[in-house]
This record gives C-alpha cells, structure tokens and sequence, in this order.
C-alpha cells in the first residue's frame, strides 16, 4: 500500500498487492487509526470514500491497484456548529480528556427541537478542539445523560481518547454510580434488574422493557437511605440504554420522583399520605436523578480516574426534607 497524497482532512492510497482482498471500511480503519471504524463506514455510505472514482459500499474487497481516496473533512460550514459561551462545572481536564458536572436542564448535543444551547455548545467555546468521530453535530461525546439528569459526564477532547473510551463503555469498564430518589419502600436492601428494552409499542416516545426484542440492560441497586414511603438508592448500571434507570425502577413499582414520563409525577406525588412529604414532592420540578460518580481508566496515562459530582441543591432540599420528616415524626411517636 503506497499513501499518494495527504492534503489536510484528503487522503489518497494506492493499494498493493499485498493489501488487496480485505474489506474496504478494515482497510481504512487500519491506515487511519485516528477514526473509528464506525465513522468510516459513514463516510463510505456518504460518497466521501471513492475507489477509482467511484462511491461502494463499506463491504468493498480491495484489489491490487485500486486508488482510494477520502475525504474526511468536518461538516459544511453551514452546518458546523457555534460555539456558546456558557458556565461549565470542570472537575477534570487534561490535553485528552473533559469531565463536567452536568446540571439539570441541559441538553448534551443538537438534535430534533435543540439547534443551540445545548453541552455542546458550550464545550466547543470552552475547548475549540474535540474529537470529531462520530456525528458532527456529537464532537467528543461518548455517552449522554438526560436533559433533567445531572451529573458526571465524560468528554473526549482527542481521538485517541475517543476511540478509547467507547471501547471502555463496551467493554463495561467505566463504572456509573447514580442517586435516585424513587417512591416505595423496597422490601430488599439491594437488587438487580435485567430485562430487554426497546421503543415501547403503543408510544415511541417512551421506552418500555420488553419480552423479546430489544437490548439487553443490567441495573443494580441498593437502598442508601429509606423514608417509609419514599426512598434513595445508589444504582449502578452495566449497560448505558436509553432512560434505563427510570424504566428499570418504574418497573419494579419505584418510579423516580419527579418522573412525569414513567410514573413519578405530580400523581404519584398526590398519593402521599404524609401531608409534609407530598408537599416536599409535589415541588420536585425535575426527576430526582443524579449521575454521582463515574469511574474509568484513562486513555493515555493508563491511571483510574475518577470523578465525583456533589448533589445539586433542588436534590439535596428535598432530601434534607425527608430527613427533618422522619425525624419529626419519630419525636411525635
């Protein structure tokens, strides 16, 4: 294999015979360990990736002297995306790697009704150069959390990083501890739930566990404080689905305070018998779901890392408020 040209985000290659026969997106992600193979695969669909001048597929065996060449440029600029000054909670940062503490409210990245305001935004005015694997409209990101989801969140700022950490998130390296505070008291101190989940089947919007079908999610959990009728559990996560947690609880009969979409809302909420405590959650403006901590090993230095966000303040009120509850009620007995 001869490199013909390299002009910035082009590449030319010549293929020799000794690297003919191998499918087209390999090929790439081998002379371009930079990329993921997943991005590549993309470009190729896309028509950015031309054998002898001419758009394949990512299935394309490579022959002796076929001359690829890809353009692996970012998006239009009138597709690129503005960076928006905005406050960020750092709690780590090196040349690799972003950790923020995510607040409630705020959508990771641009997707359908978020065109700005988003993470993204603001991490590309903070840190002009992230990872661009994946979709333009995602630099650096590796994995999400919910709009009203706080917390640890990871980002890739170089693509060493980037192609590291999603082998780490599959391959269940990085450990995800989250605080929800859910209704019901548990009859156990700890448990698992493992389950299939996909779209639920009467609403698209949602996610539902279901019989067959799906994917696979793993959550385990354990009480770290119980009020009687509410509860707060630490729940770590094996696998990173789609509003796992909040499905996987609400399954079990313990929705998420505040949860309008899976059963914690203002209903569930206004069957509190303790007149103190249904009022403390009839205030929860947002599901009381909170990633605390996240560990992982770093892409370069090879050290385990980690980050711990503190509990935002709407959380901890009504936590503090459940505590004053229980004890108030305790002195009156």
């Amino acid at each position: 294999m001869i490199r013909t040209a390299n002009h910035g985000d082009e590449y030319s290659f010549t293929i020799s015979r000794e690297r003919g026969g191998q499918r087209l997106d390999l090929f790439l992600a081998g002379v371009l360990p930079d990329f993921s193979r997943s991005h590549l695969k993309k470009l190729i669909k896309e028509g950015q990736v031309l054998v002898n001048g001419n758009p394949v597929k990512p299935s394309y065996e490579t022959r002796a002297g076929d001359l690829i060449t890809a353009d692996i440029r970012g998006p239009d600029p009138d597709e690129a995306l503005e960076p928006e000054s905005m406050r960020l909670d750092v709690l780590f940062e090196d040349e690799d790697l972003l950790i923020v503490n995510k607040p409630h409210g705020l959508v990771v990245h641009p997707g359908a009704g978020h065109s700005e305001g988003t993470l993204v935004h603001g991490l590309l005015a903070h840190s002009p150069h992230l990872a661009i694997q994946g979709s333009p409209l995602r630099p650096g990101i590796v994995h999400r959390l919910d709009k009203d989801t706080s917390g640890v969140l990871v980002v890739a700022k170089s693509s060493r990083a980037y192609l590291n950490l999603i082998g780490q998130f599959k391959e269940k390296i990085v450990r995800k501890d989250y605080l929800a505070l859910v209704y019901g008291s548990p009859a156990k101190s700890e448990g698992e739930i493992s389950s299939l989940l996909g779209r639920h089947p009467a609403d698209r919007k949602k996610i539902a566990v279901l019989q067959k079908g799906g994917r696979v999610a793993l959550s385990r959990w354990r009480v770290v404080k119980n009020w009687g009728e509410t509860a707060l559990l630490l729940v770590q996560i094996e696998t990173g689905r789609t509003h796992q947690i909040r499905v996987h609880l609400s399954h079990i009969g313990h929705p998420v305070v505040g949860d309008e979409t899976y059963g914690g809302g203002k209903r569930r909420a206004k069957n509190i018998k303790s007149t103190r405590v249904r009022e403390l959650l009839l205030g929860a403006q947002r599901q009381m779901l909170h990633a605390a901590r996240l560990e992982l090993i770093h892409p370069v230095t090879g050290k385990v890392l980690s980050a711990t966000a503190p509990v935002p303040e709407d959380f901890q009120e009504i936590i503090d408020g459940l505590d004053s509850d229980s004890e108030q009620r305790a002195g009156e007995e």
